[in-house]
């Protein structure tokens, strides 16, 4: 259970880097990359502990450092995503509202 709150601790730090680090941070909000990371993190950790792999000498590190990667990887592609599609989107409604 301690590895279930480490993961959950590190990857809302992650959300709130990739947030802080994205040039499109204000198209969307502030827990949106740290919810993302989070949640693909709890499932990872999930599924690493149910296959056995946090009580197997030699691979008890994949349910502890894994499901960080992956929260942070999910985090900054829904970031990029998201950030771009959003800035686009707005441009051409703030286009649209100044051409009336």
């Amino acid at each position: 259970m301690l590895s279930l709150v480490i993961v959950a601790l590190a990857t809302i730090a992650s959300g709130f880097i990739v947030w802080g680090t994205d040039k499109h941070r204000g198209t969307y909000g502030i827990t949106l990359p740290a919810g993302v990371s989070v949640a693909v993190a709890m499932l990872s950790w999930m599924v690493f502990i149910q296959l056995g792999f946090g009580y197997q000498p030699g691979v008890t590190w994949i349910p502890w450092v894994l499901p960080i990667i992956l929260g942070t990887v999910a985090a900054a592609v829904v970031s990029f995503f998201l950030g771009r599609h959003r800035a686009r989107h707005n441009t051409a409604q703030l286009t649209a509202a100044l051409r009336l």
